[in-house]
């Protein structure tokens, strides 16, 4: 599996991880209507686009380490024009100052307690950082869950999670469990993109769709069950 075969099928969808707009609508219901907002790992920019038309006057920057992403996220978000502004650039350098850090889906890449404390320099006073992060609904998982969270390390419960959250020095004001729709909305353009890329695939895109798919029967296995959990949290 390479590098290019994994992009060749990450191009050219809607978003890059599990979400749906109703998820940044929640999330805006309680920290109100932030001016400055960075969306942190923003992908083809799908949040990013809802958060835009949600705060007509909020001046937002969408950062991705990754050029297509970013290149996908200027198409789809120049209609806004320069109120919300795209870059490359790396996740861990954003500097503020932000009302509203968002990074869903995203957080890993960094880890929660690397990347809440090093945020917390970029926050403007009264800000928020909402993030959403793997977590087991049952403790233990069933057997379908464990399977696929398998490959991803220090996956807990909400309980759990919220001490993590404390132990970087933030409070927890508010979660939202995210299933089934938000899944979908994610999986169901992949698989689609998926199917179109098979014929003719060489062996190292075979490998990355075979993989997709094999994700995708894990998370059909127990779709009610396989979570993430959307955060709001703010420096204690």
């Amino acid at each position: 599996m390479t590098d290019e075969a994994f992009f060749e099928l990450h191009r050219a969808i809607p978003r890059q991880g599990p979400g749906d707009a109703s998820d940044v609508l929640w999330a805006l219901s309680v920290v109100g209507e932030p001016a400055r907002v960075i969306d942190a790992g923003c992908g083809p920019g799908a949040d990013t686009e809802t958060l835009a038309e949600a705060l007509p006057l909020a001046q937002i920057e969408a950062v991705d380490l990754t050029t297509h992403f970013i290149e996908e996220a200027r198409a789809r978000l120049e209609c806004f024009g320069p109120r919300v502004n795209t870059r490359e650039g790396d996740m861990r350098d954003i500097t503020g100052p932000a009302d509203l850090i968002w990074c869903a889906g995203s957080l890993y890449f960094l880890g929660l307690e690397t990347a809440l404390p090093l945020w917390r320099g970029a926050l403007a006073p009264g800000g928020a950082i909402v993030f959403s992060e793997p977590v087991f609904l049952s403790s233990p998982p069933s057997a379908e869950v464990a399977a696929f969270w398998a490959d991803y390390p220090g996956v807990g419960t909400e309980a759990e999670l919220r001490r993590r959250i404390a132990g970087a020095g933030f409070a927890t004001r508010a979660t939202r469990v995210i299933t089934g729709r938000a899944w979908l909305n994610y999986y169901l353009p992949l698989m689609a993109r998926a199917a179109r890329l098979r014929i003719g695939a060489g062996p190292d895109l075979a490998a990355v769709l075979d993989a997709a798919e094999a994700e995708f029967a894990r998370w059909r296995a127990a779709p009610d069950h396989i979570a993430y959990l959307l955060c709001v949290v703010a420096p204690e």
